[in-house]
């Protein structure tokens, strides 16, 4: 099962980096404050191996702090030494800011149009 929240970029964490079985990987961990009064701040961690590794950079390249996003993600737990770890571990990120930027524009310009009509 998979999860969205939508809220504020607050904070990004150091980006970790290494090489398993399937090759080298990437973790970069953000957090996030929800939207609303009583909104939370949640962390998120963005994984890539192999051939996606710069989708862990491109997170960072193209986000920045007080953006807001949409995550999605799935919620992880196991279990180490007779305790148990819970993760979130986001899948997808979409910036909103971008999505409204875009459609304001796409409206200026419908607007402009308009205005050259003869009559």
């Amino acid at each position: 099962m998979s999860y969205e929240v939508l809220g504020k970029i607050t904070k990004f964490l150091d980006t970790q980096e290494g090489e398993g079985k399937n090759g080298q990987w990437k973790k970069a961990s953000f957090l996030i404050k929800e939207d609303g009064e009583y909104g939370k701040e949640l962390k998120f961690d963005y994984f890539a191996s192999g051939e996606k590794l710069q989708y862990v950079d491109n997170l960072t390249k193209y986000n920045s702090v007080g953006d807001t996003v949409k995550v999605s993600f799935n919620i992880e737990s196991r279990e180490y030494n007779g305790k148990y770890y819970t993760n979130a571990s986001a899948w997808r990120v979409d910036n909103q800011n971008g999505v409204a930027k875009a459609s304001q524009e796409s409206s200026e310009s419908v607007v402009e149009e308009n205005d050259d009509l003869p009559f």
